[in-house]
């Protein structure tokens, strides 16, 4: 009998301990292969990244067809070619993967100069055989890189598993817009996993437009041309299809020149601008060039400008295939249309 009772006491202790453990309602920890994640660890940023691929982005090839390309994972071995393919990756902070860089009308902003010295930049242009050698996974550069006399069209690189990327505003779409530069800009934030940074370039960008929008709708429209100097009095015209014109015509400029093309010094006289912004580039056209052969013209001293110094140097990356230098574009423009808005 008293083996019968110990029997039955073990019995019920054990059904305690059982029902214990389930009303708790917590789970057991999971054996190995089984891991809970914490928050933030390696693994699950690993996890994040590999969600965000596969990632396909329209681009085009030297027929201006749009070409799609898919990225399977972020690009580690870029070729950079020109000023705002650079610069782009230098912003979104990927001078690491950037294997080589050519094209620089201007040096690299001062904030990217640390992260720029280690970078191998090629005075001229690399050739196809020199890319082929440094085995990139990755091109972007400008439309004019993949001509025949260059690297060639994108297929025989996309071949080669080497995806591209032209930027839009360099000879691949007309007209160029500050619309096509913020989806340059986007489009590398996706293809580099790294949207947020893109993004809230663009957002500044888009800031500035708006504010000196917001100021421009009580002041007169400004007559403005933006050119270039070439020789013998000719000058070449960034018209509204440009991407300076664009921006100069949305912040309340009056472009007395609005085509793109070339204009003689009677014809600029005529048309009698009160700001001339003047591009200058490379050791092509230099800043004090750019901005003496126009003041000092005298074909040109009676025209509003000259007479009231309102001739502005400004780069060409900041009005033609701009990248994140359109930033630097809207408000030079903004500052020489409206000085009291200068900061």
């Amino acid at each position: 009998m008293k083996r019968i009772l110990s029997l039955l006491l073990v019995l019920l202790m054990a059904f305690s301990l059982t029902a214990c453990s389930s009303d708790t309602g917590e789970e057991e920890t999971p054996e190995a292969g089984g891991q809970v994640l914490e928050e933030g660890s390696a693994e699950e940023v690993e996890g994040d990244e590999e969600s965000h691929y596969p990632v396909t982005i329209t681009t085009y090839n030297y027929q201006k067809e749009p070409v799609e390309i898919t990225f399977e994972k972020s690009p580690e071995k870029v070729l950079a070619v020109y000023q705002n393919s650079v610069e782009t990756l230098l912003a979104l902070g990927l001078e690491d993967r950037i294997i080589a860089a050519s094209g620089l009308d201007h040096d690299v902003k001062d904030e990217y100069k640390d992260a720029f010295d280690g970078i191998k930049y090629y005075e001229n242009r690399p050739t196809k055989e020199e890319v082929l050698g440094l085995g990139p996974d990755f091109i972007l550069s400008w439309y004019s890189l993949f001509g025949e006399n260059n690297l060639g069209d994108v297929g025989f690189w996309h071949e080669r598993d080497i995806n591209t990327y032209m930027a839009q505003n360099s000879g691949v779409i007309s007209p160029n817009s500050l619309e096509n530069e913020y989806e340059d800009i986007l489009n590398m934030g996706k293809i580099f996993d790294l949207e947020d940074k893109a993004n809230e370039i663009v957002d500044n960008m888009k800031r500035e437009i708006e504010e000196a929008r917001e100021f421009s709708k009580d002041q007169s429209p400004v007559k403005t041309v933006i050119l270039e100097v070439g020789s013998e009095n000719v000058y070449r015209i960034y018209g509204e299809d440009s991407i300076g014109g664009n921006i100069a015509s949305l912040v309340g400029a009056d472009l007395v020149a609005r085509e793109n093309g070339q204009v003689g010094a009677e014809d600029l006289v005529d048309l009698d601008p009160e700001v001339i912004f003047t591009v200058y580039y490379g050791d092509s056209i230099v800043e004090e060039a750019s901005l003496e052969s126009i003041m000092t013209n005298p074909a040109l001293s009676s025209i509003s400008a000259v007479e009231n110094e309102r001739v502005y140097p400004i780069m060409l990356s900041e009005v033609y295939a701009s990248g994140i230098r359109t930033l630097d574009g809207i408000i030079s423009i903004r500052n020489g249309l409206y000085p009291e808005l200068e900061n």
